[in-house]
């Protein structure tokens, strides 16, 4: 039984990159663009912006999903609810820590990977590309490793 609530647990973290992609191209830069506009445009200084109110969309689900997967017992709705509180995780510290460096903590890293995440996700603050967040196109890898363009 724990191997199953791991897979559910993996399988989720793994949907979640889907999910953030339709999102992020559909709903923050759709009709939710004005709690997303901020993100594209901070103002000097700004500590919080009002993309940040996305944290609570999408906490609640697995706040509820946590909730209901341990009432009346443990059951599988609350690995689903683990999952996305990784990814969530994951999400912070990668897009507002590493690649937004909203704070300090993460900003040495230099492997291949990572710097081709930080140039796809700077790809798409000025061309529009590169929805997801961890799923990396190749290009932005290989741009990364020959030292090209810096989009970060």
């Amino acid at each position: 039984m724990i191997l199953f609530y791991i897979l559910i647990t993996v399988a989720t973290f793994v949907f979640m990159e889907g999910v953030t992609w339709f999102t992020h191209k559909y709903i923050m830069h759709g009709f939710l663009w004005i709690l997303h506009e901020d993100h594209h445009h901070p103002k000097k200084g700004q500590v919080f912006q009002k993309n940040d109110s996305f944290f609570f969309i999408f906490a609640t689900p697995s706040i509820l999903l946590f909730f209901f997967g341990v009432n009346p017992s443990l059951n599988f709705m609350f690995f689903i609810g683990l999952g996305i509180l990784f990814y969530g995780l994951a999400y912070f510290l990668v897009h507002d820590v590493f690649i937004h460096q909203r704070f300090s903590w993460l900003s040495n890293i230099q492997n291949a990977y990572m710097r081709g995440l930080r140039r796809a996700h700077g790809s798409h603050h000025t061309g529009g590309k590169c929805f997801g967040m961890l799923w990396v196109p190749r290009q932005f890898i290989k741009e990364a490793k020959d030292g090209g363009l810096n989009l970060s």
